[in-house]
């Protein structure tokens, strides 16, 4: 058994003794040579130690796959400070596959218009240097996916989280109230609150877990077993520290305090005269970013720097965090109400591995990478992350697919972690841009405090080393002074030119991502990838957005296109293709056109993923105009399978592109997609050989599973 013990103990000195492994284990799939998933009563599928947003929804994607899984959350209750609230189109379409979670967020976020622009200024009330109005025509036509992007708090994005779990029967439980509980028995479709992971053991049929919880005032230890443990446990990953997994990438990129605040004058006056999501806010008294969660409800978070150890955070408090609102607003508001203040430190790092103890133990989520909040895509990578994992942890537990594609998890998401870090980082670079052309160059600030601590730091006692550091601010932001930044004055007129063209080029902080949210490819893993397609990993774009262009190469999301459903009996329903893919099984979707050849093929992957136990559905996708006749030879095509849908696309206009001309293919092609909503196998026109051998080559390589020959069984 390899043991790795959490050293820091809540101050626990007790410790219940490890409970020996219960009897009567039934032994299932092999998670690798020496690893087997077992299973018992008292061992619960999957424990996910962490519920945030991306704990919740693992837990909710797991749950309606059929997966008991279990939640372990260290805090008592759930976090009302502001976070992350920038939700991307493909978390939307993820969230669309949870019971109406994405029309939900549409309808409880605010109106577009009150957050689609960022807005620079001297001060709330004072003069503005220049704003960005970060969304298009294109962001509400919905052509490229179903569903647009939203503005939504993720303390109010966990809470309805918590109501599809409720929904699932899921129970949030407290330590005081879980006297039914065993120490060791969990039976599924719990949230232990205040239960922090502080042991973890590995042994050949299961994971141990310790949990240290307060009952009664007294600190007790509860013992779980588990056959997949996932970290979803944030930026500060416990369950990462336990297993030794160490991050890669930045440190410290910059450090800051969070003020959350509201203030029912500020919203209204915002809504009225100057309404945005990012008000940065530069003038001689204070500098600040001004993140407006919700301007109908006065809910805010301020963004300042802060510079350690000169500073310290009863530097601070309300009182003093009040009158920095105020220099920054630009008059005293009578209603403010400072909430929480919190620091924090701006990370760029990846995590080496993903997966450990032969992929018992899994990170998702800011457990596995920590970016700056540049572009929001921190919260919305874990979500992925997490939409990734649940089809492939579903499938080794139902037996569906060895334990060997868990790999394919680290395989197809460090990459995109990887990615999505120089893009973050990049986007925050971006940012500096406009500071920097007023004159306050934030790299210039930070080697002044380097120098500060490396030198006075010990000379001049702290006192003096903070009213020095002050004092260089203070020369710094006079460089903000109305007789300098103004059109008259030569150096503040070119300043003033210099900014307007950053954000005329579009290499200011930016929001959107359009072509990176929703065109990320994954080249390696789970798929087939095109024998004649190499392509290298992308590199992190400069300056203006990029639109998304759908694509069917293998590895990336599904194009979306809306088609009619022929049936008696759902003929009028308008659906969209990435509804095809079920989010209630673990079931694989093969497209394909209404011609002989590709109904050939149909029946061959129908017969081979029966032979490999395989849930498949097959789509004929039919040409705009069809009429619901046709139906009855997709039934006389492929009988006596009944798992098939006919749909008929649906055209914006009659100029649009058709599907396999979205796809660039032609109709002759095929397309095998993942319950994920990702290509796994494509023919762009039609399969030159046997067709059962190539569906067999497909399953096999995307699922790790060895072909069957013709006396039904595995071939060695």
């Amino acid at each position: 058994m390899r043991i790795v013990a959490f050293t820091r103990r809540l101050n626990c000195f007790s410790r219940i003794k490890t409970l020996p492994y219960p009897y009567g284990y039934t032994q299932c799939r092999a998670l690798s040579d020496s690893k087997t998933i077992v299973s018992n009563e008292a061992v619960v599928p999957v424990l996910i130690v962490g519920a945030g947003p991306v704990g919740l929804v693992l837990s909710i994607l797991l749950t309606k796959l059929g997966i008991k899984c279990s939640v372990l959350e260290k805090n008592k209750a759930f976090s009302t400070h502001l976070q992350a609230h920038f939700i991307n189109n493909r978390s939307m379409e993820v969230f669309r596959k949870l019971d109406g979670l994405a029309e939900e967020i549409e309808r409880s976020q605010p109106p577009v218009d009150l957050w689609r622009k960022f807005i620079y200024c001297t001060s709330l009330t004072g003069p503005v240097l220049g704003s960005v109005d970060h969304m298009q025509p294109q962001d509400f036509e919905k052509v490229v996916s179903p569903v647009s992007v939203a503005h939504f708090s993720q303390y109010k994005l966990n809470k309805l989280l918590l109501k599809q779990l409720e929904k699932l029967n899921f129970k949030i439980c407290t330590s005081e109230g879980m006297e039914g509980l065993h120490s060791h028995f969990l039976q599924g479709r719990e949230i232990l609150m205040g239960h922090e992971c502080v042991s973890v053991s590995a042994t050949d049929q299961c994971i141990n877990v310790i949990a240290s919880f307060l009952k009664e005032g007294k600190c007790t230890e509860r013992n779980i077993q588990c056959n997949i443990l996932i970290g979803t446990d944030g930026a500060g990953s416990t369950v990462r520290k336990l297993v030794g997994i160490d991050l890669v990438g930045e440190k410290d990129l910059q450090k800051l305090v969070s003020v959350h605040f509201l203030s029912k004058d500020l919203g209204d006056y915002l809504l009225n005269e100057r309404p945005g999501m990012l008000f940065f806010i530069f003038n001689t008294e204070a500098i600040g970013v001004l993140v407006a969660h919700d301007l109908k409800e006065g809910e805010f978070i301020l963004q300042v720097p802060f510079y350690p150890p000169q500073q310290n955070l009863e530097d601070f408090s309300p009182e003093i965090c009040e009158k920095l609102i105020f220099k920054l607003v630009g008059w005293e508001l009578s209603d403010i109400d400072v909430i929480d203040i919190k620091p924090w430190v701006m990370h760029a790092e990846v995590a080496e591995k993903f997966l450990c103890c032969d992929n018992q133990i899994i990170l998702a989520g800011d457990a596995c990478h920590r970016f700056p909040p540049a572009g929001g895509f921190g919260m919305n990578t874990g979500i992925q992350d997490a939409h990734n994992l649940a089809w492939k942890i579903a499938s080794v537990l139902q037996d569906i697919a060895p334990a060997s594609i868990l790999n394919t998890y680290e395989t197809e998401r460090k990459p995109i972690a990887e990615f999505n870090t120089a893009l973050s980082v990049q986007n925050f670079r971006a940012a500096m841009e406009v500071p920097s052309a007023l004159g306050l160059d934030p790299t210039i600030a930070n080697s002044v405090h380097q120098l500060i601590n490396r030198v006075a730091g010990s000379v001049l006692p702290s006192v003096l080393q903070k009213a020095l550091l002050e004092g260089i601010f203070k020369v710094g932001r006079a460089q903000l002074s109305e007789s300098l930044l103004n059109e008259s004055n030569p150096l503040g007129s070119s300043r003033l030119a210099k900014l307007r063209h950053i954000f005329e080029e579009g290499k200011s902080l930016q929001l959107q991502f359009p072509a990176e949210d929703l065109g990320f490819r994954y080249l390696k893993g789970a798929l087939v990838p095109d024998s004649n397609c190499e392509v290298g990993a992308p590199e992190a774009p400069m300056g203006h957005r990029r639109d998304f262009v759908p694509s069917a190469n293998p590895g990336s999301r599904l194009p979306h296109m809306n088609v009619r459903v022929l049936s008696t009996v759902r003929n009028r329903e308008i659906i969209s293709t990435l509804d095809l893919v079920s989010g209630d099984k673990v079931e694989f979707l093969l497209i394909i056109a209404p011609v002989e050849e590709s109904y050939h093929l149909a029946r061959a992957a129908l017969k081979v993923a029966e032979d490999f136990k395989v849930p498949t559905k097959v789509c004929v996708l039919w040409p705009a105009g069809t009429t619901n006749e046709v139906e009855f030879r997709s039934a006389a095509e492929l009988s006596p399978w009944k798992n098939y849908i006919d749909v008929v696309e649906v055209k914006r206009s009659s100029d649009s592109l058709s599907w396999w001309r979205i796809c660039k293919m032609t109709d002759m092609g095929a397309i095998l997609v993942r319950p994920d909503d990702h290509i796994a196998w494509r023919s762009k026109s039609g399969v030159s050989g046997n067709p059962k051998l190539e569906m067999e080559m497909a399953f096999s390589a995307v699922l790790g599973i060895k072909p069957v020959n013709v006396e039904g069984t595995t071939q060695p």
